[in-house]
């Protein structure tokens, strides 16, 4: 792979976008939108190959679940192309703007970041979402994605390509996907100082760790997902039990899934063996000492890497604890600050759970499987930053941003 002359591709594209307006930006998607329903075919065709690869190399059926596409899918991501268009460019919107006292005007506005790049997994449809969520927001983008996904890739790519090439405005030089021969070229990425402004890993914790380690470019951390639920002592059992169920297995290979079962025990005997039926035969629990006890037909004794794991799969770990301050510490020290969730009746627990989590998104009384981009109303998300500076959570359009300062004088100096 040459990054250099890639990159020197990438960075010419991105200033032609940034002078480029919102309508200009909209016709492009428009017409990639388009590609993507006439081309629905050749996508799913690559895909299935994919899928049957990654069946016949033993790949799990909750990770083949996340390559896999099908109608649905593809109506998801053009659908989330049509929100994005829909959505307000951000590019120039101005932040803040005031006159110091020697008359100098100073606006501060949204500029894109520029170059782009995303390392990822098994989500083909990121290839689409990221690209949308860029091309919007002024950038080009260059595409790591894995060996196991590369055939539906490649199609995605392709589409999207035609897309911009049959548009009055698109410029199909803003994406370059990585040709996934070689480990290497995720180094090449990530040691791109100059070339590359920010990449963005999504993934499990394994690819996360590896480009943090390496990167010497700016990383914005994305993906690794170790979610608890906290069952208060004035939960509805019943809704607690909904809760966990549906956030635990949708998709138990989403980092918005939970992994484990924090219960007050208060409440543990009554809760754990309506959680214990809800999860026979489907979910695997790993419980602590006190909920092996209450349900240990139906479950298998913990070990302690079971807690602050992200198990990506049909297993939950369970702990009992005395109150929502020990609960709140447990989920502190365990989780990778993604998403947490409360069920309670009590006002003052959830407000307290709110404000002492440490976490991108704090829930009460509600799935944490809402975290996504597309349920926060962004159309797509780049991924879920788990990190403090410049986005956390969700990350949309803004998140593609940043600002500089447009300071306007009449002569003054200092």
């Amino acid at each position: 792979m040459d990054i250099n002359a890639i990159c020197g591709s990438l960075r010419k594209a991105s200033n032609r976008l940034y002078l480029q307006t919102a309508l200009q930006k909209n016709e492009a998607l428009s017409c990639v939108a388009l590609s993507l329903e006439e081309n629905r075919r050749n996508i799913l065709t690559a895909n299935s190959f994919d899928v049957q690869n990654a069946r016949d190399s033993g790949m799990s059926e909750s990770l083949v679940e996340r390559l896999a596409l099908d109608d649905k899918k593809i109506d998801s991501i053009i659908n989330s192309i049509n929100t994005i268009i829909s959505q307000e460019d951000p590019v120039g919107e101005e932040t803040a703007g005031w006159k110091t006292p020697n008359g100098l005007s100073i606006r501060q506005i949204r500029v894109p970041i520029g170059v782009v790049a995303v390392i990822y997994e098994s989500r083909p449809n990121v290839t689409a979402d990221a690209f949308a969520l860029a091309y919007k927001s002024g950038n080009s983008i260059l595409l790591r994605g894995s060996s196991s996904a590369l055939a539906s890739n490649i199609a995605i790519l392709n589409a999207i390509k035609q897309g911009l090439t049959c548009s009055k405005f698109g410029i199909p030089e803003s994406i370059e996907l990585a040709p996934c021969k070689s480990h290497a070229e995720v180094e090449e990425i990530l040691t791109a100082v100059g070339k590359i402004d920010v990449a963005f890993p999504r993934g499990g914790a394994k690819l996360i760790n590896t480009v943090t380690q390496i990167a010497k470019v700016p990383v914005i951390q994305t993906g690794a997902g170790i979610c608890h639920l906290y069952v208060d002592q004035s939960a509805d059992l019943k809704m607690a039990v909904q809760i966990a169920y549906n956030a635990k297995t949708q998709r138990p290979g989403a980092c918005n899934a939970i992994e484990c079962i924090v219960v007050n025990k208060d409440v543990a005997k009554d809760f754990l063996p309506m959680l214990a039926k809800e999860f026979e035969g489907k979910v695997e629990l790993r419980c602590d000492e006190i909920s092996y006890k209450i349900i240990r037909s139906s479950a298998k004794k913990a070990c302690p890497e079971d807690f602050g794991y992200e198990f990506l799969d049909f297993i939950c770990a369970v702990k009992v604890v005395s109150d929502i301050e020990e609960a709140i510490s447990f989920i502190n020290s365990h989780n990778t600050k993604h998403s947490e969730c409360i069920v309670t009746n009590d006002l003052n627990n959830a407000r307290v759970f709110q404000a002492k989590i440490d976490s991108a998104c704090v829930y009460v009384n509600a799935s944490t499987r809402f975290t996504d981009g597309g349920e926060f109303g962004f159309g797509a998300e780049l991924g879920i930053s788990t990190q403090k500076l410049h986005a956390r959570g969700p990350m949309g359009i803004k998140a593609l941003t940043t600002t500089k300062y447009l300071i306007d004088g009449e002569g003054q100096i200092r």
